[in-house]
């Protein structure tokens, strides 16, 4: 049916042109005879075509476009008068005797564009006798684009102050008083297109009409223009007689489209001066009409005039911007109870970026926006329409775009309240935003509140929020969440050490309730931040004259045990082992042997209960012996106990060649160069004879298994270790005994049973030549290496 519908309009539409080509050529004819009544009589009948109901609002343009040509061509025969000689008066008389009305009006407009140039009659005369007779027309269409071409001839002849149809301040309300005419019998027209046709091609008119807008919206457009049109006029007179007939035309289309174009084609000063009376309209509008379109757009020209220049900015205080368009707003929502959350909360982000742009130093007026929002959400469920959480996601990224800082955002009461409305997944989007504008400006949150708040905000990557469960989480997002709070955590500082433990408290708090999976992200940063306050305070014990000091080391050591033992019930014991170790050496900085005690104590305990697979028990038993090798706290009894512990469990680690790397490593924990009293020559020996009888058990063991024995790197390894103490001068290693067992190495080389292996003996060879140069050397090292022959 629509393929025939269009088919018969582009026949009548080329029928019509046809008519006015016919015409249009007999005047043509005419005129170039200056044949007056011959010009009338056929541009009269070319004009006839223009009376057609067939055509849609884009066809009879295409139409009226045609006849719009030859009409500028008759005007400029009417400008010359001794061609067809009357008076331009006269002529004015003779063409409102044309038959048909709308044939006759076109005709005289056109002449009466003439008339007004001549300077003859008043133009208010004849633009008010124009405007009034084109009531003649109350067909929609054909009355809109007969009113458009008498708003296009005579707009170049209004009296207005600056132009030479008597223009002077008495004149420009004549011409505001004759668009505001033709403004007003436009828009009825255009309006009463809506009650034409069946309800059923209500889409279909919803569309002409949107075609026809413009022709309207061009008299607002040619308004502003007017030179005249101060803001006295305007407020007093313009702007209410413009907003009179959005109100009262009671039509969804218009009111939102002419609305529109007040914003857009008047001054921003304007505006500003007059927002009282603007906004007062809203509220009138039907409830279906966009409205927070037209204010997101109002809110948006004034925030660009507000950043045009600094000097506007006191205006905006003057005239109460804030407050009016705050409260404007709160009245639209009221208003229309059936608003989407979605039509409310786009409303706060517009006002909120109007206030961060004209008064960013209130600090208030952002958070009375975010209070009026989490008013609007109270009683709500969580937002799970996409577009809402959108919005609200703007609202709160909104205050760290423009201050950079989360430190004032995080003085926004209203701020955390607002991110609760948030659904689960939007409400960690939104954390990990937070968290990445603090990483990115670096800044520094100094105190304990504020560092709860901040917490509190970002509570959704911290802990499983209600109806949300870790199982349920992506892995690599997961780690990348929990790795942001890490950073985080590391970026919280104060110089005050008792602020800076209040701080710690704050974090430990809420980093505990974070469940098994995430402690091991969030427990180290928090023990390396209070490892760092603890070297700060080096020295304090707890009291200071009497009085106890809140942050001392000892303090901090007891928070630290009872945190890190959290994460041996994860369980995650070789990462708690880790932080054992840590906080011994920060103990043995601050010289607390008993804390350093204590720390490797449940180290030791986490290994024998905890740490079950041999090659976590390797690397543990390697750590374990290394930081208490730099250990230089212990007395004697403790530094024994524990030493006796790092070399029995060395001794019992699963494989051989384990046990025999951390025997001999255990050597070293009786040989310590900066400290005299920690050379135990013989208990070092002993350490390498044993590590020395657990090889030989392993080549054996290697015989059995496969055959062959291993390759030799277990002695080599040994022998590095002979060396060493035999530099470092442990009477107990003597030249004898390194060459006893460069034979066995060289011996077991050469052994029919051993594997070839080109690295191992890489490694021995390298070890010869390194004693062949020491030997080269000279001096008291080269005299020690004589005795040893290679």
């Amino acid at each position: 049916m629509i393929p025939d519908g269009i088919e018969e309009e582009d026949k009548w539409l080329a029928e019509g042109i046809a008519g006015i080509q016919q015409n249009a050529f007999y005047l043509h004819r005419a005129l170039d005879s200056n044949n007056l009544r011959e010009a009338l009589k056929f541009s009269a009948q070319l004009l006839s075509e223009l009376r057609t109901s067939r055509l849609s609002p884009q066809k009879y343009y295409e139409l009226y476009m045609r006849a719009f040509d030859e009409l500028r061509k008759l005007e400029m025969f009417f400008k010359e008068e001794d061609r067809y000689g009357c008076s331009i008066a006269e002529l004015y008389e003779l063409v409102q005797h044309a038959g048909n009305i709308l044939p006759r009006l076109y005709l005289l407009c056109t002449v009466g564009s003439v008339y007004i140039k001549s300077k003859d009659p008043p133009a208010k005369d004849v633009l008010k006798d124009l405007v009034e007779m084109c009531r003649g027309v109350q067909h929609p269409i054909r009355g809109l684009f007969l009113r458009s071409y008498l708003a296009q001839v005579s707009r170049d002849k209004l009296p207005d102050i600056v132009s030479e149809y008597e223009g002077d301040a008495d004149t420009v309300m004549d011409a505001v008083e004759f668009v505001l005419q033709n403004f007003t019998e436009m828009n009825k027209l255009w309006v009463r297109m809506q009650l034409q046709g069946p309800v059923l091609v209500k889409e279909k008119r919803d569309k002409e009409r949107n075609e026809l807008r413009d022709l309207v919206g061009k008299n607002l457009h040619v308004l502003s223009q007017i030179e005249g049109v101060d803001l006295e006029l305007y407020k007093d007179t313009v702007l209410p007689r413009v907003l009179e007939q959005v109100v009262n035309s009671k039509d969804e289309l218009a009111q939102y489209y002419l609305m529109d174009c007040i914003i857009q084609v008047f001054p921003d000063e304007y505006h500003l001066q007059t927002l009282e009376t603007l906004l007062g309209a809203c509220p009138h509008l039907q409830p279906t009409v966009d409205i927070k379109t037209v204010l997101s757009r109002l809110m948006e020209r004034l925030s660009n005039y507000a950043a045009s220049s600094p000097e506007v900015l006191p205006e905006f205080l003057q005239v109460e911007a804030f407050p009016k368009l705050s409260g404007a707003i709160g009245k639209v929502i009221e208003a229309q109870v059936d608003m989407p959350i979605v039509g409310a909360i786009t409303l706060y982000v517009s006002l909120l970026t109007f206030t961060l742009r004209v008064h960013p130093d209130r600090l208030d007026y952002v958070d009375q926006v975010l209070g009026a929002c989490v008013k609007k959400l109270a009683g709500k469920a969580k937002l799970e329409d996409s577009k809402a959480t959108k919005q609200v996601v703007a609202l709160l990224s909104a205050p760290l775009e423009k201050y950079n800082d989360i430190v004032t955002a995080l003085m926004l009461s209203n701020y955390p309240r607002v991110m609760d409305h948030l659904e689960n997944e939007t409400n960690k989007v939104m954390a990990m935003v937070i968290i990445q504008s603090t990483i990115k400006n670096n800044t520094c949150i100094s105190t304990a509140d504020k560092v709860e708040v901040l917490f509190e905000l970002i509570k959704g990557l911290i802990k499983d929020l209600y109806g949300t469960s870790v199982d349920e989480i992506d892995e690599e997002d997961f780690k990348e969440e929990q790795n942001s709070v890490a950073r985080l955590i590391h970026m919280l500082h104060n110089d005050d050490p008792e602020e800076m433990l209040k701080i710690i408290c704050t974090v430990r708090k809420h980093i505990m309730t974070g469940g098994p999976k995430r402690l091991p992200f969030t427990v180290p940063p928090l023990v390396f931040s209070a490892l760092k306050l603890v070297r700060r305070l080096q020295g304090q014990d707890g009291e200071i004259d009497g009085e106890e000091v809140p942050a001392t080391p000892k303090k901090i050591f007891q928070l630290l045990n009872q945190t890190i033992e959290a994460l041996s019930y994860v369980p995650s014991p070789e990462l708690a082992l880790r932080l054992y170790l840590q906080c011994a050496e920060a103990a043995n900085d601050s010289d607390l042997e008993p804390a350093a005690y204590e720390f490797f104590t449940q180290a030791f305990m986490l290994y024998e209960e905890e740490v079950a697979d041999s090659k976590a028990q390797v690397t543990a038993i390697h750590l374990i012996i290394g930081t208490l090798q730099r250990m230089n706290v212990f007395g004697v009894e403790n530094r024994d106990t524990l030493t006796h512990k790092a070399t029995g469990y060395s001794a019992r680690l699963l494989k051989k060649p384990d046990q025999c790397r951390a025997v001999y490593a255990c050597s070293h924990l009786f040989w310590v160069d900066d400290q005299d009293e920690i050379k135990d020559g013989e208990r070092v020996l002993l350490c390498l004879k044993r590590s020395l009888r657990i090889a030989n058990a392993a080549q054996q063991m290697a015989n059995v298994a496969r055959g062959s024995n291993g390759p030799v790197t277990l002695f080599v390894e040994i022998l590095n270790k002979y060396l060493y103490f035999f530099e470092k001068g442990n009477p107990q290693i003597t030249s004898d005994a390194i060459n006893g067992l460069i034979e066995l190495i060289k011996t077991e080389m050469q052994s029919d049973a051993t594997t070839i292996d080109p690295p191992s003996d890489a490694f021995f060879a390298s070890v010869l030549r390194y004693i062949q140069f020491q030997k080269q050397k000279g001096g008291p090292m080269g005299e020690k290496y004589s005795t040893i022959s290679v």
